[in-house]
This record gives C-alpha cells, structure tokens and sequence, in this order.
C-alpha cells in the first residue's frame, strides 16, 4: 500500500479516456480524464469546494461502497479499496486533487466525477493496479454504482450544510449569545438614555439593551434550528431524475442509514425524490435563516459601534477593548475593528442569499442546475457566520466595559424624562418644560421645583430611573 498521493515513478504526464477521447492528465494528479475536461472548460475563478463539502462526498462514496457490498452488488476486496480511499477524502488527504471551480455544469457532475476518478485511482494503487487503468476499479461502475451526480451532489450539498450547522454555526451563536447575556446581567443596574429616531427618548437600563442583542441571537439559533428538518432529506436514491432507476430500492434508505451512523447526525431519504432533485428549497430556507442572522448581527455590531464612539466627541457610553492600531496616521486612534469585520461578514451573507434565491429559481423540470454556486455559498456563509461569532465573542464582547458616568449624565440630562411627568402634570405642561429644559441647557429636575410644579420627594419617585425601565415598579 502506498501513501495517499504517491504514484511510484509516475511518468510526467499519462494519457486516460473518457467517452469524449483522449485526455493528457498530470501523472502525479489521481483525477481522470472528466476532471481533467472539466478543469479546461472553467477556468473560471478561484473559488473551489471547501473542506465540508469534500468530506461530505468522501462520506457519501464511502457509505454508497457498504451499501453495495451488503446488497450484494459490489465484492468485498473492491468494496474495502474504495471505502479506504473514500475515507482519505473525508478526511482530507486528498485535498490536492480535487481541482475544479465551483463556476462549472450546473449539476456539479464534473465534481461528482472528479471524486468518483480520484477514489477509483487511490483504491486502484491500494489493490496494486495501474493508475488511470479504470481495473479494478471503474469510477462509475463501482465508486458511482447506485448513483448519479443529479442525486449525489444535492445529497453533499444537504449532508455537509447540516455537518456544519451543527458544528460550527450554532456552537459558534451559543457563544456570541452567551457573552451577551453575560454582559445584559453585568450591565443590568446601569441606566441610560434611550434612544429612538436617533433623538432622546426615555431611559433605559443598558443590561436590557445587551438582552435584546442576546435575544436577537438566540432567535437566530432557532431559526436557523428550524432548517434542520428539511435538510435532513437526501437526494440519494433518485439517480437521474428521481425515479431511482439503476440503483437498488433501497439504495436511498440505507444511504440515509449509513451516513447517519457514520456522521453521527441524522438523515432519512427524500420523502419524494423529484422535489429533492428538480428543487432546491432547503438551501434557499437556509439561506434565509442565515440572511436574517446577518440582519441581526448587523444591528448588534452598529449599536456597539454607535454606543462607543467618540471617545470625546460621540456617545462614548461604552468602550470596546482595543485589539490593533487604528491609524497609519493619526496617532493613539482605535477604532471598532471587530464590529467592523462582523458588518463585512453580513455584507457577504447577504450578498451570497441574494445568488442562492437566484440559484433557487433555476430548477427546471427534474433538476436544478445552479447547485455548484448554492452549495458553496450556503457553505461559506455558514462557515463566516460562525467564525465572526466566535472572534465578535471573544475579542470585542467579552471586553466591553461600560462608561457609568457618561451614562448617568446623559440620562439626567435629557429632556425625554418629561414623558414621567405627563401623569402629573399633564402632557402639555411637560411639552414646556421639555422644551425650556434644550433651550435653556438645564435639567429637568430644576425646572419642575424652581416652578413648584411637584414637590420634591415626589419627583424623585417619579425620575426614579429604575421605576422607569421596569412600569410594573411604579
């Protein structure tokens, strides 16, 4: 057995078919001739399958090998060979060759291929064979037996969104809503003035602020929770176009069996294979649920940049630890940086939903043929999500401590109080004080005993600022 990507004395290049001819294939490279065609005809951007997703395939092959086996329909030396090889694919030892953009047929057939030859040639070096020889192992014959890319690539496309859901997005949420509603308990006795419109409003507690952002995140786990059911659904068993044909009744079943166990997460077959194949509805639910934690995120991460700005001249109600330099020219100058990688990582979120609604409505009659570019969307849209979180957590929110004494001063100061006095004194009498209150530059408090309007034991009940936060207290 050689190691995972040694080919003994491979010559430079090595000439492979396909059903299209002749096609010369790098001989250190374990891909085919249909990888090598399709690595040709799109050069198209960078952009390539991550790391899930290429686990996500290597799983399906190796589940798709036991399957087999045990249906009786593939021998056991063939079967060891490509559960071997498939595996070095899930866990990333043959990243290399996997080489395709994710701008190809809309299918992904080119990517279900490139696994499929790069397994074949890895599981025909264990058995001692030839490399590019397709004997012992034929990449359709045996690694595809059972399947098609038309229900092979939604199927990775569901397995490896909800892999990565499960361990890495919604730890990474917990984490960020966990800081918050550390800081929402720490910050709970500190009053301040509310703001609404951008303008003065009446107070609030800034612990309750830092709960509603809690809140916000913890909708978001739900609503991202609440995709889970329908990408649970696989593809596998619809070959073609949904009917199942040339793969075994219960191919699907015991896809969703075996990659359940193997996975530990839990799958179960399409409940109609023509929806699982000619649309991609999970994915745009998905999306959706993530677009709507990017709005989220977006509104925590201004708001914390809004509350500590200045520091002289803003609000400067908080202060966010300072992780970097934030000028090459004005000295001494921080700035949000973390909120401001959070808004960025929205930015993309949102901009990757907007081609995945797009990517959705391109299901025509059997099949979807914008999977490639949804898939790697909803991916890195997860995987962003999750490591911003953890870095918003960790390096901003964890950190932030609270200005006591800028928050009591604006509190005091603003004429938005007058709002307590409209039970009292009436709204048109607290309209005037109000007003003379920004005219005049004074407090409240001063106008209402110079005026003898409320005597004073009175009206420290009623700007009692806690009293305020929580009705029930009055």
């Amino acid at each position: 057995m050689t190691g995972a990507t040694d080919i003994d004395h491979a010559p430079e290049v090595r000439v492979e078919r396909d059903s299209m001819g002749e096609m010369h294939i790098p001989g250190d490279r374990l891909y085919g001739a249909q990888t090598e065609r399709a690595r040709q005809n799109f050069p198209i951007s960078k952009l390539r399958f991550g790391r899930r997703f290429i686990e996500a395939l290597g799983a399906i092959k190796r589940t798709a090998a036991s399957v087999n086996e045990d249906l009786g329909l593939l021998d056991a030396e063939r079967a060891e060979a490509i559960r071997a090889a498939a595996t070095e694919v899930m866990e990333g030892e043959l990243d290399d060759h996997f080489v395709l953009d994710i701008f190809q047929t809309g299918s992904g057939t080119s990517t279900n291929m490139n696994a499929n030859e790069v397994i074949a040639n890895r599981a025909i070096q264990r058995l001692g064979g030839e490399v590019g020889s397709r004997d012992p192992v034929h990449p359709n014959d045996h690694v595809n037996m059972g399947q098609s890319s038309n229900d092979v690539i939604p199927t990775a496309t569901h397995v490896s969104t909800l892999v990565a859901i499960d361990r890495e997005l919604l730890p990474a949420l917990a984490k960020l809503r966990d800081s918050l509603a550390a800081k929402a308990d720490e910050f709970d006795h500190i009053a301040k003035a509310g703001r609404t419109h951008l303008q003065d409003a009446t107070p609030v507690r800034l612990g309750q602020e830092f709960a509603g952002y809690a809140a916000q995140v913890a909708n978001g786990i739900r609503r991202v929770e609440g995709a889970r059911g329908a990408l649970a659904e696989l593809a596998i068993g619809g070959t073609a176009v949904g009917t199942g044909i040339n793969t075994h009744e219960e191919f699907g079943s015991r896809m969703a069996d075996g990659l359940s166990s193997l996975l530990d997460t839990e799958f179960r077959e399409a409940s109609n294979h023509f929806e699982a194949q000619s649309a991609r509805d999970a994915v745009v639910e998905t999306s959706g649920a993530l677009r709507t934690v990017a709005v989220s995120l977006t509104k925590v991460a201004n708001d914390l940049r809004w509350l500590s700005s200045g520091p002289r001249t803003g609000l400067g109600e908080l202060d966010l630890p300072a992780v970097q330099p934030g000028s090459s020219i004005m000295p001494g100058k921080v700035n949000p940086v973390m909120a401001e990688s959070v808004l960025q990582v929205c930015a993309q979120v949102i901009g990757n939903d907007a081609a995945i609604v797009v990517g959705g409505q391109s299901g025509v009659f059997e099949l979807n043929v914008m999977i490639p570019v949804m898939a790697h969307n909803v991916l890195e849209s997860i995987q962003i999500l999750a490591t911003a979180s953890v870095e918003f957590a960790e390096r901003c929110v964890d950190g932030i401590t609270a200005n006591e004494e800028r928050c009591r001063r604006n509190v005091e100061s603003t004429a938005a109080l007058a709002t307590a006095l409209v039970p009292v004194i009436g709204y048109d009498k607290s309209a005037e004080i109000a007003k003379r209150s920004l005219k005049e530059d004074r407090t409240l408090r001063e106008l209402i005993l110079e005026e003898g309007l409320v005597e004073a034991d009175e009206l420290d009940k009623i700007l009692d600022f806690r009293a305020m936060t929580e009705p029930g207290l009055v």
